[in-house]
């Protein structure tokens, strides 16, 4: 009798389990990405490797899932960066959308440690980043970190979300992400969970071919928070 007791409560949680992660698959849906076409430029053969290098890969990436309704919530919002104008193309090309592999539709700034910065107008959850530096060559751009905060100055509450920063060149710490290939893909970064910010900096130092620091694009997923 004990047997079957322990058997029925242990089947009755397992159906509670079952219908519970269904439930928050339901609540879920793929992010809503619109990838750039690839570029037919192909593949050099004096790529950087090493250790903290991610090989390049042809293998698409497996959906992110986030709360049905996620949107791109950086569109045509306000970019500032570390330097008052870009080398190349204006700051406000950086969330208009377009990110193809045209070099009209880069935007470069000068070389060194420079960031860019978008403010989403409004407190807001976030469950995912996706970033194009510059996919019109297979390459490594170096010091990529992004932070996120309270106030414009990054003073409030900052946190890391990703940082591959080897050499502490940013000066925000020596970080333990791999460096990437920049490809038609971008990179997607996912938010801890229960992430509320406004602010979002992004930090690079060139890549293995150019001393400047490049942006095509950049999309932050999630809904406004509640108030």
């Amino acid at each position: 009798m004990q047997n079957l007791l322990t058997a029925s409560v242990l089947s009755a949680a397992l159906v509670l389990t079952t219908t519970s992660a269904q439930a928050a698959d339901a609540d879920l849906a793929p992010l809503p990405l619109k990838l750039p076409l690839p570029t037919l430029k192909g593949t050099p053969d004096d790529l950087p490797k090493g250790p903290n290098i991610e090989p390049p890969t042809e293998k698409p990436r497996p959906p992110f899932l986030a709360p049905k309704g996620t949107r791109n919530l950086a569109l045509n919002k306000k970019v500032t960066a570390s330097v008052k104008s870009p080398f190349n193309g204006d700051l406000s090309q950086i969330t208009d959308g377009t990110k193809e592999a045209f070099d009209d539709q880069a935007v470069e700034l000068r070389s060194g440690v420079q960031w860019v910065q978008l403010d989403l107008g409004e407190v807001c959850d976030i469950h995912a980043l996706v970033v194009w530096h510059d996919h019109r060559w297979l390459q490594v751009f170096r010091s990529v970190v992004v932070l996120t905060a309270d106030d414009p100055d990054f003073v409030e509450n900052v946190k890391i979300l990703f940082n591959n920063d080897a050499e502490n060149a940013a000066g925000l710490g020596i970080g333990t992400d791999k460096q990437y290939f920049e490809t038609q893909q971008g990179r997607l970064i996912s938010a801890p969970s229960g992430l509320k910010t406004r602010y979002l900096r992004f930090y690079t130092k060139g890549s293995n071919l150019s001393g400047l620091n490049c942006y095509q694009e950049i999309e932050v997923y999630g809904l406004p928070a509640a108030k």
